[in-house]
Order: C-alpha cells, then structure tokens, then sequence
C-alpha cells in the first residue's frame, strides 16, 4: 500500500505522513515552553496536503492512523499492539480469522460493533466507491468478485456474529495478515455517520467520526491548517498525553527548517542540501520509511520503436550497470543507506526460519552493481539487435522534490555518457500530473518511488505483478508471475517455502531489470529533545503519537 501518499520522487510523501503545524512565527520564551508542556501540544510540519480523511478512498494514512484505528495498532518495531480487539486467532488452515471487540466508541460517542466493521469493508470493495487500496481485500472470500462488480458487497467474506465478533473468511491463508489488521483501511466506518453526512462524508473533519486517540478539528479539505485533538471517546484515552497536535503547510524545507531553528514547530525533515549541515547534531534522527527510488519502464510505449528499445533485455541491464548508485545516493543526495540489492528495501522484513533481512538474499551479480564495460557491451549488443545506433527516450518525473531534480541530472549525465548513442530528454511536472501520465501509460520510464504498506515483501513485489493496478509499466514475466502467485497461493501456509518464493521472485525482477532499483530513501528529521514517545516505523502507520508527550 504505498506509504501511503505516493509521489515520485517525493520527499513530501515522507514529510505528509509527519503531519504539519505551526504557531507564529518568533522564538518561544520559557513561559510559552512550560504553558506547551502544561497543556501538551505538538507542532508539526509537512509539504502537502490531505487529499482525503475517508477511510476507504484515502491513499494513505501516515499520520492519520492516529485518528482512526483498526483492530490492532503498530507499536515500536513494527510490532502489533492492541487495538479495537481484545483478541484474534485463525483456524489452523489460515483461512477463517475470528476478532473480539472491546467496548469502544466513535469519537460521537456512538458504540463501535461488529457491523462497523463489516460496513466499511463493504464500502471500500464497492466499485463504485473507488477504493485505492481496495485490492489488499483480494484474498478475502469474493473480494475480486465484488471489485470487478460482478458480485453484491454483501457477499464479502466478513460477517458480524454479534456486536462483539468479526469473523473473517478468506480464500487462502495470508501470512501477513495481523499485520494488515493493523492498517486503517480495515478499521470501522460508522454506517450512521455515513448516511448523515452523504457526500460531505470525509470531506471536512466534522462530517467524520473517529475510532483513534486523537479526532480532527479545522480540516475543510483545501487549507493550510487543521489540528488532531484528543479524543475523550477512545477506549484507551488514559495513556494519551498530548492534548492537541497542530498542523500546518510548509512546503518549503528552507521555511521548515527556520521554524524549527525558531522554535514554532518541534519536528523538521530535512532535505539534501540541508542534512549535510547537520550530520553530528545530537537532535538528528533517522525517521525513514521503507521506500525505494527506481527507474519504471513503459513495455507497453505507445511509440512502437521506444516500445521495441525499452523491452530488449540487453538495453535495461546496460542501463542499470551504467548507473553507479553509490555516488548517486551517497554523494549526490547525501543517503546514509547501504547499496541497494533489489526491488524490497533493507529493514522490512525478516526470514521467519533464519532471521536474516530479506534485503540480504536478493542481491543478483551484474544487475545492479555499477560495471560501465559490461554496460556499453550489453548496450551495443542491444542496439544491433534492433538495427539502430540512435536511441531517444525520455525521463518522467515528479518537481515536487529538490531531490528529483539532482537526481534527473544525474542520471542524465551518467547514461548517456555512459551509453553512446542515447539521448535522455527530461520531463518534470507536478506529482499528480506525473501519476496521471503513468496510469494512461503516457510515458517511456519513470522516475518513481514506493513506500511499503506492511512488513512483508509482497507490499513491494505484489507492484510488477501482472494485472495489479500500480503495474503502469506493463511488466509482464511468466517466471515472475508464477513466483509470486506460488507464494501467495500454493505456498502461502508455509512461511519458509513462502519466503523463498519471494526471494526467487526479486531476483528474478533483478535478473530481467522489470524495474531498476536505485536507492533507499533515508529520511532525517531534527526533532525537539521536550518531544518525547514518538513512535515510527517503517511501513503502514508511519506516525504514532498515542504515547507521545511533552517534556
């Protein structure tokens, strides 16, 4: 599930899912410093808006996974922590998960049941709706059905037993699945609210309800502030200790950083240009998300020749070999993370049987090492295949980022110095109009980045998966193919025949470059030493801010 909000190249995808806020601007003296600390605020900042507070319709929920809550919440390290449920346990064959509700209230006070659940499941499936992520409900009973609107909602493998048990049927056990448990997406949704509210429903904080710790005041859609305040309705209000989180757009990481320096805001990413003023700051912190930077290729261009260069074998391993990431992530854009060995990022997940990162088994030789010979011979022999010497293409991305644009030029520079013969025009636009051009295909690569919604590699691989909906380049690889549905179906109730499904798959897409990794995105921020319990991790939920408080 992408990370939520995705953007190509977006530092602002990270920055978003922090949340914003400020107060004025100026430095605080000590008695505004004690007041905060009394009355237990929080001021953040970001570098976008809010599209959407629907549950269903939202691509992502960083941050407002403090405002709405699932059965489960993710604690430090990813770990599952209660949440709506008192429990939950499968059958032995995986495929019928039973929940047991607390009693828990929406923010209006209304009871949370079973049919909460149920309802919003539902609603997300529901074509009509329109549901980003509504694919994560594929392996519940005749979610496919029910998305390709052949099938009521109604038929939907879930079902209320009583007002305090969900049940949960699905077509196949699914490995990862307490953990998804924990995602927004399959939290409550208060069919009353729903039905009052109509098509208002989401489109303000107070035509909403809200299950978490927090609830949202001021939020109208389109402005540059709005606050999460603490919601006296949650069921486990007594460890919440901040009183009010302040939000605020600020865009521009310079103005951001000033803020900080001045004391209106307590949390700052950093760009490139500013973490290396900062490497031995005792405030800096490593808040990175596992995301991964990489180049998409368009196998279904619609100019026949750029179609015929972009699925040549030869011509994508020249350009991943001619790409040397080291300097681009260590000396251009300043990342502390180690090289890259393929699609799935270091620290998400880790093998059940031996406890090592999957990042650490997927690595193939020659594939994305920096070797230019082999680079320009791959290259030439690609070119005589296709009986040209000249090869244009164009480079898709995101403005929205300083770091796309060093990155853009990089690239630029090193291909076709590498490379004789190309030429790598470049296109910079605003996000959502770079999204757009992929989804219709209008592109030749991409610049793009992913942001794993669970702790599971599939959150990665399940991307160039034939058929998925974010598989814009059109990848298509009858090994990879197998791989992964072998995974997912056949295997999906052995995690160590599962895991190595899923490594053979990522050096697969290694092997054939379906993608071209290039780095994993660090994200540094400066963080006040008063603010103290932020919980981050590095997938779904990114922001947790239940036990922060104010020192």
């Amino acid at each position: 599930m992408k990370l939520k909000v995705r953007n190509i190249l977006g530092l602002s995808a990270v920055a978003v899912i922090l949340g914003v806020g400020l107060t004025a601007c100026g430095s605080k003296n000590a008695n505004q410093s004690n007041n905060e600390a009394k009355t237990q605020t929080l001021n953040l900042a970001a570098s976008s808006r809010l599209d959407t507070i629907d549950i269903s319709k939202a691509g992502g929920y960083g941050s407002t996974g403090n405002v709405y809550e699932s059965f489960y919440r993710l604690g430090e390290k990813g770990s599952i922590t209660p949440g709506l449920a008192t429990k939950g346990y499968s059958s032995k064959d995986g495929k019928t998960w039973t929940f047991k509700l607390r009693d828990a209230k929406f923010s209006d006070g209304s009871p949370i049941t079973a049919k909460d659940f149920v309802y919003s499941w539902r609603r997300t499936v529901t074509p009509s709706t329109k549901a980003q992520y509504a694919y994560l409900f594929n392996a519940v009973q005749n979610g496919d059905a029910i998305r390709a609107g052949k099938m009521n909602p109604n038929k939907l493998g879930i079902e209320a037993v009583d007002n305090h048990t969900v049940k949960i049927h699905l077509t196949k056990p699914v490995a990862y699945f307490k953990t998804l448990m924990a995602y927004p997406l399959f939290g409550p949704q208060s069919e009353a609210a729903v039905k009052k509210y109509g098509d208002k429903y989401g489109t303000n904080s107070k035509y909403m309800v809200y299950s978490g710790p927090f609830k949202m005041i001021n939020w109208n859609g389109t402005g540059d502030k709005w606050s999460y305040v603490k919601n006296n309705q949650y069921w486990d209000k007594k460890v919440v200790k901040l009183n009010r989180i302040n939000y605020t757009l600020v865009s521009n990481p310079s103005t951001s950083l000033n803020l900080y320096n001045q004391g209106s805001i307590d949390i700052t990413p950093l760009a490139t240009d500013q973490l290396k003023n900062y490497q031995n700051d005792p405030n800096l912190k490593d808040y990175s998300y596992s995301m991964i930077s990489y180049l998409r290729y368009n196998f279904n261009d619609k100019d026949a020749q750029k179609k015929a260069i972009i699925n040549n074998d030869n011509i994508r391993r020249a350009i991943s070999l001619a790409i040397n990431r080291s300097v681009l992530s260590q000396k251009v854009l300043y990342l502390k993370s180690d090289p890259i060995t393929g699609f799935v990022p270091k620290g998400l997940a880790r093998d059940p049987k031996t406890g090592k990162d999957f990042a650490d088994q997927q690595g193939v030789k020659d594939t994305l090492n920096y070797n230019p010979k082999l680079a320009k011979e791959l290259w030439d022999k690609g070119l005589k295949e296709l009986g040209i010497k000249q090869v244009s293409l164009n480079l898709l991305t995101s403005n929205e980022n300083a770091n796309s644009t060093v990155a853009n030029q990089y690239l630029k520079e090193q291909l076709e110095s590498k490379l004789p013969g190309l030429t790598l025009s470049l296109t910079s636009v605003p996000s959502k109009i770079a999204s757009q051009r992929e989804q219709s295909g209008d592109f030749d690569i991409s610049l793009d980045t992913w942001g794993g919604d669970f702790n599971d590699p599939i959150t990665f691989l399940q991307i160039p998966q034939r058929g998925t909906s974010y598989n814009y380049g059109k990848y298509n690889s009858d090994k990879y193919n197998e791989l992964v549905n072998q995974a997912e179906n056949v295997d999906s109730n052995d995690a160590s025949k599962r895991w190595q499904d899923l490594v053979n798959a990522s050096k697969e897409l290694n092997i054939t470059q379906g993608v071209s990794p290039l780095f994993q995105d660090d994200t540094y921020y400066l963080k006040q030493p008063k603010v103290q319990g932020v919980i981050h991790n590095t997938a779904g939920t990114q922001w947790n801010y239940k036990y922060t408080y104010i020192k």
